[in-house]
């Protein structure tokens, strides 16, 4: 699934890119992006001790000297928060499925730990950054929170965004799909999907998936038809 896109993040991720992997689990993306932006700087956010552990070794086997592994959340404020890392049935963790917020009553049994929180926008000033090129996220239902976050970057960067959107996964924050989608719409971001031989077909409504959220302003954006000549279903 993973290596599949990588033409995709080859034509959105230039060689000098700032990426933000954002949920970075095990490296699956974070591999990806390095490779694409190896003359840039990837940082992976992992919160999760585990995940991370696995993540960290990822990056010294491969030699992802570009990679910079950040251990915290992104949200809309700083805070402490509790992560919930789902125990799966064979006693191993299924840390992709880890999230903030109530724990989901799917699970079995969970294990839990205090994780701290900070915004886009914080790391962007903390890290004195003159350029934020991609944000991929897929932190179960925390999307929303993270772009609230970003407000600033969001403006001035206008970076290009990979986001799992999940309604069942957004409402643990209070959030809906249609307010994802609005909130990029009115700052001026065009939603796509993956489509055959690595192009983005353009989305009209809100579904759940993967997207590609694009400026409107932006040449990849504007070499991609209408989303009129969609049906905006999942692809």
């Amino acid at each position: 699934h993973h290596r599949a896109l990588a033409p995709t993040i080859a034509r959105l991720v230039p060689p000098t890119a700032v990426v933000f992997d954002v949920g970075a689990h095990a490296g699956q993306y974070t591999k990806l992006f390095a490779r694409a932006a190896n003359h840039g700087r990837v940082y992976a956010f992992e919160p999760g001790s585990y995940a991370r552990s696995i993540l960290r070794t990822v990056v010294w086997v491969h030699g992802l000297s570009n990679v910079a592994v950040v251990p915290i959340a992104l949200g809309s404020e700083a805070r402490l928060d509790t992560l919930t890392i789902p125990l799966k049935s064979s006693g191993s963790f299924g840390f992709g499925l880890s999230h903030l917020g109530k724990p989901s009553e799917r699970w079995r049994a969970v294990a839990q730990e205090i994780v701290a929180l900070t915004t886009v926008d914080g790391v962007v000033k903390a890290l004195d950054l003159d350029r934020l090129d991609f944000i991929k996220a897929d932190i179960e239902g925390w999307e929303l929170r993270l772009l609230h976050g970003a407000e600033s970057t969001l403006r001035r960067f206008r970076p290009r965004l990979l986001l799992e959107l999940s309604g069942t996964a957004l409402a643990r924050a209070g959030d809906r799909l249609a307010d994802a989608f609005a909130f990029l719409t009115e700052r001026g971001y065009r939603a796509f999907r993956l489509a055959p031989g690595a192009n983005l077909a353009p989305v009209a409504a809100p579904v759940e998936g993967d997207f590609w959220f694009i400026p409107a302003d932006d040449p990849v954006g504007i070499a991609s038809p209408s989303p009129r000549d969609h049906d905006g279903e999942p692809g």
